[in-house]
């Protein structure tokens, strides 16, 4: 199955055979990547995750990917661009639509830039599953409606993915469409690794505002301060790497410039209630429990 140009994004249909690796270096697309059967490794940026039948996985624009076989994978990739999303037949009245999309940019422009799967709960699985199965089939054998039935599975799965995304934004965060704002909130998920270009100075420096102004943007936009929001985008990443990653602790400290684990369990328990190794403990044995592996559907 490859792409069809008559379609505003492309898909297509891949399989990989055990110990070939994958490479595709930035782009100027969006891709989701549904994996139909197999399981490997997946890189983006320098971090791996273990992928599994039943991941949805998101690579923007600015990612690095790779892709380590380690049984034959089966997989359908869907790209598309900011002109695709601009012109899906979302609906709604034109002010709506209009509203809808910038949001749409927004969340999907702000995704981790991390690997792993992009749903995190069993009915957006389930749902995910059900039409990836049903886009493969009127890909496959193209009936009567079959374009208009893959244009409604694409955008649905763009949206379920945009929904994912943003319940993964710090808490009351609200999308809009102003380009500084974009560019603020951009500019601090770039530099999260650098905390040298987080300080208030530098910020200021780069977008030629007062420090004044960039405290009541944040009041405004996010409800919290910029240190506030800046640890809350942290243990989302940390999150992030527990759930989906081997990765020591000790190494999520280094990565992420805490002081020590002691700082990182501190502010850990400060939003989870629990230490990040207590944290990953329950929550692999929740999996386990329930009949799941620890890099299985998620």
């Amino acid at each position: 199955m490859k792409g069809n140009l008559h379609y505003p994004f492309e898909i297509s249909y891949k399989i990989l055979e055990a110990g070939e690796k994958q490479q595709r270096q930035t782009n100027n697309f969006f891709e989701l990547v549904y994996i139909l059967e197999g399981n490997g490794r997946q890189t983006i940026n320098q971090h791996a995750f273990d992928y599994a039948a039943g991941h949805l996985l998101l690579i923007t624009p600015q990612d690095g990917s790779a892709f380590q076989v380690s049984t034959p994978t089966h997989m359908l990739l869907i790209g598309f661009d900011d002109i695709y999303i601009r012109s899906a037949a979302f609906s709604g009245n034109e002010r709506e639509r209009e509203a809808w999309i910038k949001r749409l940019e927004f969340i999907l422009q702000h995704a981790n830039h991390e690997p792993g799967c992009i749903l995190t709960d069993q009915p957006h699985k389930m749902l995910a599953k059900a039409m990836v199965e049903t886009l493969v089939a009127e890909y496959a054998h193209c009936d009567l409606y079959s374009k208009e039935l893959i244009n409604q599975m694409v955008n649905s799965l763009i949206i379920l993915v945009a929904r994912a995304i943003a319940k993964r934004l710090p808490d009351k965060f609200t999308p809009v469409a102003d380009k500084k704002t974009l560019d603020i909130f951009q500019y601090i998920h770039e530099h999260i690794y650098e905390p040298e270009q987080l300080k208030v100075s530098a910020i200021c420096r780069y977008f030629n505002i007062s420090p004044n102004y960039l405290g009541k943007f944040f009041k405004r936009q996010a409800d919290e301060t910029l240190q506030q929001y800046i640890q809350h985008y942290k243990i989302k990443m940390v999150e992030t790497r527990l759930l989906h990653s081997d990765m020591r602790i000790n190494e999520i400290v280094a990565e992420l410039n805490f002081t020590d684990e002691s700082h990182l369990n501190r502010l850990f328990k400060k939003y989870k209630g629990m230490s990040a190794s207590q944290y990953r403990k329950t929550m692999w044995n929740a999996d386990i429990s329930g009949g799941a592996k620890k890099d299985t559907g998620r």
